[in-house]
């Protein structure tokens, strides 16, 4: 896995060296980016299901000022603490082991506002609809701000969804799938 774009662009990230994660390929990467970027001039974004961190880190290499990421497994946790360390954007990211509701609860008693949350949980096993309920619960995003979903291209997307309109949806390959939620206003 590597950086696509921006500040960071070639470097080499790590993989979660488990098969309970399903890192999201460099093509649906830049693909996405191109979407809901390519670019950005500052923001906070927040990493749920981090993973190895690797949309997040795209998203600092791009121009994000800053990152959250959530991982419930320790190896997750342990992989983005390399890959932030190796890429020197420590001050940059804060990083959490935590259940992906409680992260959400923690990040509303912290009043923070968001530009973009990526959801990446495994696939069938969390209910897209009720982290989505939860954001806007909390009323976690900016005005304009965006959820990306990266799903399985056999999971019927529950639309419409309150709070949100579709921005755009697609498939990529035989098993991504890639939904953008834009908040209603």
């Amino acid at each position: 896995m590597r950086v696509i774009a921006g500040k960071y662009k070639g470097h080499r990230i790590q993989a979660v060296p488990n098969k309970l994660t399903r890192p999201t390929t460099d093509k649906v990467k830049e693909a996405l980016f191109q979407i809901i970027g390519p670019f950005f001039d500052q923001g906070i974004c927040l990493d749920l299901f981090a993973g190895s961190g690797a949309l997040g880190i795209e998203a600092i290499s791009r121009g994000m000022e800053k990152a959250i990421f959530v991982d419930k497994q320790p190896k997750a946790i342990s992989v983005i603490h390399t890959n932030v360390r190796q890429l020197g954007i420590d001050s940059q990211v804060e990083i959490y082991r935590n259940d992906a509701l409680r992260a959400l609860k923690a990040i509303k008693k912290r009043e923070l506002k968001l530009d973009m949350i990526f959801l990446d949980p495994p696939y069938q096993k969390i209910p897209y609809e009720k982290i989505l309920n939860e954001i806007n619960l909390y009323n976690l995003l900016k005005d304009k701000g965006i959820v990306v979903c990266e799903h399985d291209v056999n999971y019927s997307f529950p639309l419409p969804i309150k709070g949100y309109q579709v921005e755009k949806q697609d498939n990529y390959g035989n098993t991504t799938a890639i939904t953008i939620l834009r908040k209603d206003d």
